[in-house]
């Protein structure tokens, strides 16, 4: 008896050790599919090595992450640059926090009807993202490849109404950054965002009329809240999305669509 309860006793501790061995924190992030959720994808069973179990959650638009995390519905996002995060934290009275910056995704402005800017005649229809920073964004490029002029203080925020001169007076539709490869075909010219543009299998690096360069200021950031951006599990998930291996895997992933801000 006394052996048999020994063995027990053993064995319940042995089961105990096993299940605290593979006891994992758990990480919930929101991203959009490409090239977010495919490099946390990457990461995934870096963490698994790590003890962090690490839930993806896709998104196909730029609002519901970040509320999501706000709401603690989730821990933390992967998508967004910072002007934007910055734009809508102030918008939306949120206090989310960057983490870590991971990529650059350098934005561009395609065409089907068009091979270069130069080809832009008078009343061209162009589609911009419709939210602050990314619309801003991209009259930017339009802006540094001579296509229009803003007022001098307008920036990353800038809209259509702060253009001053447009001399081919091009008409400007302010879209869901979601939507503008489906209606590519239904203008002269749309300013995309390179994870949408791969989501549709455009190739920013020759596709793209123009794009902005590598040295683009619009990392793109985990993001967590205030009260869980310093947990170990947060420092795991930024460290092996900013390692040699996350490098080496957009690199050659991507080969200069998405380039690594680390």
């Amino acid at each position: 008896m006394k052996y048999l309860l020994k063995t027990i006793l053993l064995f319940s501790a042995a089961l105990h050790c096993g299940s605290a061995a593979f006891a994992q924190d758990k990480l919930s992030i929101g991203a959009t599919a490409v090239p977010h959720a495919e490099i946390l994808e990457f990461v995934k069973p870096m963490l698994a090595k790590e003890g962090v179990a690490l839930e993806i959650k896709v998104f196909t638009d730029y609002v519901q992450p970040n509320l999501q995390v706000a709401q603690k519905k989730l821990d933390a996002n992967y998508f967004q640059h910072k002007p934007y995060l910055d734009e809508f934290n102030k918008s939306k009275g949120t206090d989310l926090v960057s983490v870590a910056g991971v990529h650059i995704e350098p934005f561009g402005a395609y065409s089907k009807k068009i091979k270069t800017l130069d080809e832009l005649v008078e009343g061209n229809t162009v589609a911009i993202p419709n939210d602050a920073t990314n619309g801003g964004r991209a009259l930017l490029l339009l802006v540094a490849n001579g296509v229009i002029k803003l007022k001098d203080q307008a920036g990353i925020t800038a809209m259509p109404r702060d253009i001053v001169d447009n001399p081919k007076k091009l008409k400007f539709h302010e879209l869901e950054a979601a939507t503008l490869p489906r209606v590519l075909g239904q203008v002269d010219l749309a300013l995309i965002n390179t994870n949408y543009a791969l989501e549709a299998k455009l190739n920013p690096l020759q596709d793209a009329l123009v794009i902005e360069g590598s040295d683009s200021p619009y990392v793109n950031v985990l993001v967590a809240r205030p009260d869980n951006a310093a947990s170990d599990a947060m420092k795991k998930l930024a460290k092996a999305l900013t390692s040699g291996e996350t490098r080496k895997f957009i690199q050659e992933k991507y080969r200069g669509a998405v380039v690594p801000a680390f």
